[in-house]
């Protein structure tokens, strides 16, 4: 199985002062979004073509302040603000040849009275974007407020039938989903294996009430409340060909040199028989 291993723009929050990070690693993949501006933008595509990156992934927004959380319902704009402005990023990453773009859906800030036709609703929405602009779009289940684990669950919940009749693929966030679904992370992952084609690999760091997301280790005792995370990786290498994207922050301050142990553990767990 060919995974590819990438590195995210949130291990250097997309500054551009820092580009040259996500190039250092010998990773042939980047996914990154929130750029501060245009110039940041054309920066990286620039810097991606100079170093001969083999691809390239968008997290929406494409742009730092434009909406991340609200294609289902209002969070910092209203749903159909949010639309618009998706439908645009994607037709014009369709044309600079991005390999995809990735979607916080579904997200739910807490609970809700129709989940499950608010998410076959957004399915819709997105299907008619990937069939119109031939652009693979990725769907990344996140937590909601206060670490509310309702729109993973709900997701858990939905038919997968009906997800396959939409042909959207699927982001699993390792910390979001551990922290949602705690040990029983199988029933929740292993039905989405179909349709999963990104992976985002961090781990979690807990400080007082407070979390961080931190390189994943095979030290993982170096930080505070971190989980055993092989088993996981070891469910999603099944099934489909994916990226595999390191996703920590530099909140923790992790050196350059535990980034490069993660990796190389990562490719280690990645590709036993």
């Amino acid at each position: 199985m060919n995974h590819r291993l990438g590195l995210s723009g949130s291990t250097i929050l997309s500054d551009t002062h820092q580009f040259s990070f996500l190039f250092e690693r010998g990773l042939d993949h980047v996914e990154i979004g929130e750029f501060p501006d245009e110039t940041s933008y054309e920066t990286f595509k620039e810097m991606a073509e100079d170093h001969q990156l083999n691809s390239f992934g968008i997290h929406s927004p494409l742009l730092r302040g434009r909406s991340k959380y609200d294609l289902i319902e209002r969070v910092a704009v209203d749903p159909e603000e949010a639309r618009h402005s998706f439908e645009r990023e994607v037709a014009r990453l369709a044309e600079e040849r991005a390999s995809y773009v990735l979607v916080h859906f579904p997200y739910f800030a807490g609970t809700s009275t129709s989940p499950f036709q608010e998410i076959e609703e957004g399915l819709k929405f997105l299907h008619r974007l990937k069939e119109t602009y031939a652009l693979p779009i990725v769907c990344e289940p996140k937590l909601g407020r206060n670490r509310s684990g309702k729109g993973i669950d709900y997701l858990r919940q939905f038919p997968v039938e009906l997800w396959e009749r939409y042909g959207l693929d699927i982001c699993v966030d390792l910390g979001d989903y551990r922290m949602a679904a705690g040990e029983d992370w199988r029933s929740y992952v292993e039905p989405l294996l179909p349709f999963t084609s990104v992976v985002h690999l961090h781990n979690v760091c807990y400080v007082e009430d407070k979390y961080y997301w931190i390189p994943l280790h095979p030290d993982k005792g170096r930080w505070n409340g971190a989980y055993d995370m092989e088993p996981m990786l070891q469910k999603l290498r099944e099934g489909r060909e994916k990226y595999f994207i390191f996703e920590h922050t530099p909140h923790m301050n992790p050196t350059p040199e535990e980034v490069d142990e993660g990796i190389r553990w990562v490719r280690d767990v990645l590709s036993r028989v």
